[in-house]
């Protein structure tokens, strides 16, 4: 089974830090776009920050530019997370998706990726 793993959330007062991780498979159908979404209770899944894993180029909601930064590795996608607030209490998805080439919008819609991992919860007080 294709699989993403997430992991590194928890809870962090506001103005902390924290580092999302998601795993994947080298043989990962949809590696070629990771991103990381979240979800609040009664919301939609929103983009957060989204990197095509061969030109590492990345893409930000306005919401979390300049405090979070995406990053990939070995078969891994990170997110780390400063100077968090009460609004970035979620729940954190990673995403991967096979389409080569995505504009901004389009590396930040959910529709667009069909690989999803289980989610992490993220708590700031």
């Amino acid at each position: 089974d294709v699989q993403l793993v997430e992991s590194g959330g928890g809870s962090v007062q506001a103005g902390g830090s924290l580092r999302l991780s998601c795993a994947f498979d080298a043989y990962t159908p949809a590696n070629v776009h990771m991103a990381w979404f979240r979800q609040t209770p009664g919301k939609e899944r929103e983009g957060g920050a989204s990197i095509h894993i061969d030109s590492g180029n990345s893409y930000y909601d306005d919401s979390v530019k300049g405090r979070f930064t995406i990053s990939q590795g070995a078969n891994k996608v990170a997110l780390q997370m400063n100077g968090l607030k009460p609004e970035d209490t979620a729940m954190y998805y990673c995403a991967g998706a096979d389409r080569w080439s995505m504009t901004a919008t389009q590396a930040l819609a959910e529709i667009n990726y069909p690989i999803w991992g289980q989610g992490t919860q993220v708590t700031v007080s």
